[in-house]
């Protein structure tokens, strides 16, 4: 068993960092192998839209033909039993470096039929780790419901199955006295960081020890064998 985890933070040792760390902890629980890879330690673009994964025939049909530090990335999550993204949610949605990694994995899996079907050999578990500034209610507020969703569905249609932890209300500085956050509470921020991400920690190490544990693909209730 191989559980795969991907860091769309810029930072390799706060929130998003640190809940990855604890989900690969439950995947070793378990008896899993596993590897974190900080996509900011590389060099790579999203999608260039030149539908080489695409030809008809074609020696590239469903693979990337971009050649840069993600190409044997991509090459590692073909052996993958599980995978797991982690992001901070920038302006709405997940890290640019995030973005463009999902747009090369998953676009050249995806075949253009009705419904939509998948390359990808095998149904593994996928989870999306969300750290975000937003409160829990602002998500509804701001429309990010639709996003999170969205992801959820775009990584069931590729990979089998998908489900999403959420992070709120982060704890983003270790000195806010030295920014601009006049917006915020530093000492209720101080408190959540306190009393509600160990929670949020644990629910991550759950994940990756369910995810290695599962001998069928779980979506909520369904089972994809």
């Amino acid at each position: 068993m191989k559980v795969i985890a991907f860091n769309g933070s810029p930072r390799k040792k706060w929130n998003t960092a640190m809940l990855l760390e604890k989900a690969l902890e439950g995947a070793t629980s378990q008896g899993a192998a596993t590897e974190l890879i900080h996509l900011y330690d590389h060099n790579f673009k999203g999608c260039m839209s030149c539908f080489g994964c695409k030809i008809k025939s074609g020696k590239s049909y469903g693979k990337c033909v971009v050649k840069d530090d993600l190409t044997p990335i991509l090459e590692k999550i073909e052996s993958a039993d599980a995978i797991i993204f982690g992001s901070p949610v920038y302006f709405g949605t997940a890290s640019g470096e995030m973005r463009s990694f999902m747009e090369r994995l998953m676009f050249k899996y995806l075949i253009y039929t009705d419904p939509l079907k998948s390359l990808f050999t095998k149904k593994i578990n996928t989870g999306f780790i969300n750290t975000m500034n937003f409160r829990e209610e602002q998500v509804k507020e701001y429309g990010l419901n639709h996003y999170f969703g969205f992801n959820e569905m775009t990584l069931k249609i590729i990979f089998g199955a998908s489900e999403s932890l959420f992070n709120f209300d982060t704890y983003q500085f270790k000195d806010y006295s030295k920014v601009v956050s006049g917006r915020f509470d530093p000492e209720k921020k101080a408190k959540r960081r306190r009393e509600v991400f160990p929670d949020d920690c644990k629910k991550a190490f759950e994940m990756g020890s369910r995810f290695s544990s599962s001998q069928a693909v779980e979506h909520g209730n369904e089972k994809i064998k």
